[in-house]
């Protein structure tokens, strides 16, 4: 490193410790890790967690007399993004912002690098304004503003007109080699790319009677991303067959595969499953992201007193824990988190699922294939020989499986599944349902969690403000607290104009106490059993939510929408 730059870099370690942003004794400890490893000490700061990347973004521009900029709360203007290609923009780690006569504000990662600023001037043809920002929030500007809807539209305009039929079974092998041309391959790449940076859990691919229907589900959501003309829909459903090793001559008959798609800097495994509608197959592809697999209890929305009663439940020896939700609650999500914390060394651990959706180091996992005659069932039975510990059932869909499970509970086993149901008593009622007789289920259930999830307020945009009548009643009523604004979500660029970004679990959980095993045994009434769970300090669905709405985590409007009550 070259002693000009070492004393600048010394110059901003001073300036953060007159700050007292480091301390004297951190100060000394960088500058003799500089000296030994070379690196730059900015560098060496954020790896040593000592100050955040805000903080030593505004510290670097105070030194170099470059102004700070705040991406997250100042928008980048859509005529001055044109002026460069994304390709330019990530080899640079810069953006527009604005433009004024013969310049261009440019935010950038390092506004000292001179020939990226040289570089960028010769691309817009005007003098570079560099301001100085974060890596993080130039790399997240840049993927919400180039968009890929056109390039996708330019791509399919590219294939020629005779290969845009249905595909009889004697052109498959034909058909096969022209959809692996660019154009299809490219435009296959950029929506699956779009998709994983605007969070999409799932990519729908659907004919209608006069387009192709694009669809992005986004914390729950769908919202349609673009429509296409008709005649791409074959080579374009044919391409995704292909990359998830399908058969593309068979129409007629649904189909599932699995695509792991590389993203440059991770790998992305997709589920994709197709099925035949009146207006040709569909498709929906189901992005399996690993980030959100290995989410800790806390961070999947545990509040620290809910997560102590789940935490009693997860550490008894034996016994079975349920999970209930509608689809889409966070089941999975749960139970991965809570398989994540178990001791996967000192004792066995085994799964059946279906599918197998993430793999997990030192876990034993198995899937279901009932072709094989590998069913829920089955395979919980062969579980039961092979020494297990405890037990992850993807979920309990009949009596066999429910019969099962409840006795692996009592053998000494932990038993971890889930179930569909509106609640924790529901549940309960649901597996008496499945023919279980009751003094089983007291005798092996353990406790029970429902679940469902909702959208956090967007952290970027969120303003005190004014809600609806009904939304503000339901707030007053389950806390019994007067209020007149909530944080609410304006709408900005980071949460497409939502107000919402992200998700966040709400939680009942329910342990079964002697009070509540008696109850079970005698087949109380619901209302009661749920009236003697609360007595014993359950936090109902409702109150949850509210309980995150009170934190400014979510709105009321979101709980109304998910937790559902028909009084």
């Amino acid at each position: 490193m070259a002693a000009r730059e070492v004393s600048s870099q010394n110059e901003l370690g001073r300036m953060l410790f007159e700050a007292q942003i480091i301390s004297e004794e951190q100060f000394k400890r960088v500058l003799e890790l500089q000296k030994k490893s070379g690196e730059r000490l900015d560098r060496i700061l954020l790896q040593q967690r000592l100050v955040s990347p805000q903080q030593l973004a505004f510290f670097t521009g105070l030194q170099l007399g470059i102004p700070f900029l705040n991406l997250k709360k100042e928008g980048v203007k859509a005529d001055a993004v044109k002026l460069i290609p994304e390709s330019t923009a990530r080899k640079y780690g810069a953006i527009p912002v604005d433009t004024t006569d013969g310049s261009v504000i440019m935010a950038m990662e390092d506004p000292r690098d001179i020939e990226a600023i040289e570089d960028l001037a010769a691309v817009t043809m005007k003098r570079i304004e560099p301001v100085i920002c974060t890596s993080q929030d130039i790399q997240e500007t840049i993927d919400l503003n180039y968009r890929i809807g056109g390039e996708i539209e330019e791509q399919l305009s590219q294939i020629p007109t005779r290969y845009r039929g249905s595909i009889s079974t004697r052109e498959a092998r034909v058909s096969a080699e022209t959809i692996a041309q660019a154009p299809v391959v490219r435009a296959i790449d950029l929506l699956i790319k779009q998709a994983v940076r605007d969070r999409a859990s799932d990519v729908h691919i659907e004919p209608q009677e006069d387009k192709l229907r694009v669809r992005y589900r986004i914390d729950g959501i769908l919202t349609e991303v673009m429509a296409l003309p008709l005649s791409v829909h074959p080579p374009l459903l044919s391409r995704v067959k292909i990359m998830a090793g399908l058969n593309i001559a068979e129409r007629r008959r649904p189909q599932d595969g699995q695509i792991t798609f590389d993203m440059g800097d991770r790998e992305v495994d997709i589920r994709v499953a197709t099925s035949n509608t009146i207006y040709g197959e569909m498709a929906v592809m189901r992005i399996l992201d690993k980030s959100f697999a290995f989410l800790p209890l806390p961070e999947i929305g545990f509040l620290p007193e809910v997560l102590e009663r789940y935490d009693r439940m997860v550490k008894t020896p034996f016994g079975m824990i349920l999970i209930s939700g509608p689809t889409g609650s966070g089941k999975t999500t749960t139970q991965y988190a809570t398989v994540n914390q178990l001791d996967n060394v000192g004792r066995k651990i085994i799964t059946i699922e279906d599918p197998v959706e993430y793999h997990f180091a030192n876990i034993n996992q198995m899937q279901v294939n009932p072709m094989a005659g590998v069913t829920f069932a089955t395979g919980l039975r062969a579980c039961m020989r092979l020494d297990p510990d405890v037990i992850l059932v993807g979920e309990i869909r009949d009596a066999e499986t429910a019969q099962i499970g409840t006795q692996a509970a009592l053998t000494g086993h932990l038993v971890l599944s889930s179930v569909h149901a509106n609640d924790t008593v529901s549940t309960i009622v649901r597996m008496i349902d499945l023919g279980l007789e009751p003094f089983l289920i007291a005798s092996a259930l353990v406790g029970v969690v429902a679940q469902r999830m909702v959208r956090r307020s967007c952290p970027y945009c969120s303003q005190s403000a004014e809600i609806a009548p009904d939304e503000r009643e339901a707030y007053e009523k389950e806390l019994n607290e007067k209020r007149s604004e909530f944080n609410v979500g304006a709408g900005c660029n980071f949460c497409a104009g939502t107000g919402y970004l992200g998700r966040t679990g709400i939680f009942e959980v329910l342990l079964v106490t002697e009070a509540i095993r008696r109850m079970i045994v005698r087949s109380a009434g619901s209302d009661e059993m749920r009236a003697q769970a609360v007595k014993e300090g359950m936090k109902s669905l409702w109150h949850d939510g509210m309980l995150k709405v009170k934190a400014g985590i979510t709105t009321p409007k979101e709980v109304l929408r998910n937790v559902f009550s028909i009084s």
